[in-house]
């Protein structure tokens, strides 16, 4: 197994050395507005390939959230039409924050693809490092990746309950709405009982990257992680969450990933809803 991140000059030494036996995957994507395709066509990493996270990376949205999880076999096609090989590693990116990246990350995980890493600081540390992009979309050869599921560990609502009670749930989401101060996409405002709150922003330096493993490590178990601990992540609909997990991941904690997350949370109305820093 790759380590999670890969750095802008580490991926262009891999590309330069791989003859095309590297799949790279564009997943800039902003929660205001959905997935950047024109951003995508206006100037990528050379090679890569635009997916779109609301259709491809997830289900349409219903009971189980904003962004379910998607099914083995659309998932496996979308990857498939993206070029990816099942033997050939991929590296993911988006814009800068690794949180559109993350999902693509872990999804690969969970249908286990063996080879997968995230850029770390995504196209911004890409471009500060001098490094070309291409314009237009690339032809791309469709590959041959199959999904299996079950290669990372999924908690439903009752598991996330669960985990709040036993372990460690943390909700990356902004501490406002954590708090149900503010809650602008979700009919409800709140947060799971019993979980706690570590925003992903608290996740990177000034630069965008990822905090060095050790520092995440001291930082989660300030939130209550530790070793033989259970620990979950949340947030509005499972998308900043998978970067919550990833650096998690970094900092030697394993953790499960709500996919729901909040938005499947109160579909629910006998669910109970937490307010304030409790």
């Amino acid at each position: 197994m790759p380590q999670p991140l890969i750095s802008a000059d580490a991926l262009a030494e891999l590309l330069d050395r791989s003859a095309g036996q590297v799949s790279v995957l564009d997943v800039r994507w902003d929660l205001a507005s959905g997935p950047t395709r024109e951003d995508y066509l206006s100037g990528h990493i050379p090679g890569a390939v635009f997916v779109d996270l609301d259709a491809e990376l997830a289900a349409p949205s219903g009971p189980g959230g904003r962004h379910p999880l998607p099914t083995a076999e659309a998932f496996a096609a979308s990857m498939r039409t993206a070029g990816l090989w099942n033997q050939n590693p991929v590296v993911v990116y988006d814009a800068a924050n690794g949180i559109a990246a993350a999902r693509a990350w872990w999804l690969l995980r969970y249908f286990g693809h063996p080879g997968v890493s995230v850029l770390d600081g995504g196209l911004r540390a890409w471009l500060a490092a001098g490094l070309p992009v291409e314009t237009g979309a690339p032809h791309i050869e469709r590959g041959d990746f199959v999904a299996r599921p079950g290669g990372m560990p999924l908690l439903d609502a009752s598991a996330a309950a669960q985990v709040a009670s036993h372990g460690v749930l943390i909700d990356a989401r902004a501490n406002e709405r954590f708090r149900g101060e503010r809650e602008p996409i979700d009919s409800v405002a709140g947060h799971v009982p019993g979980a706690v709150n570590r925003p992903t922003s608290e996740n990177l330096d000034a630069s965008g990257r990822f905090r060095a493993g050790d520092q995440l490590r001291a930082e989660f178990a300030g939130v209550g992680a530790a070793d033989g601990v259970p620990i979950g992540a949340y947030c509005g609909s499972g998308i900043a969450a998978a970067q919550e997990v990833l650096a998690l991941e970094l900092a030697g904690y394993p953790a499960a990933l709500y996919v729901g997350s909040w938005s499947d949370w109160i579909t629910d109305p006998t669910r109970p809803i937490g307010t304030g820093q409790d």
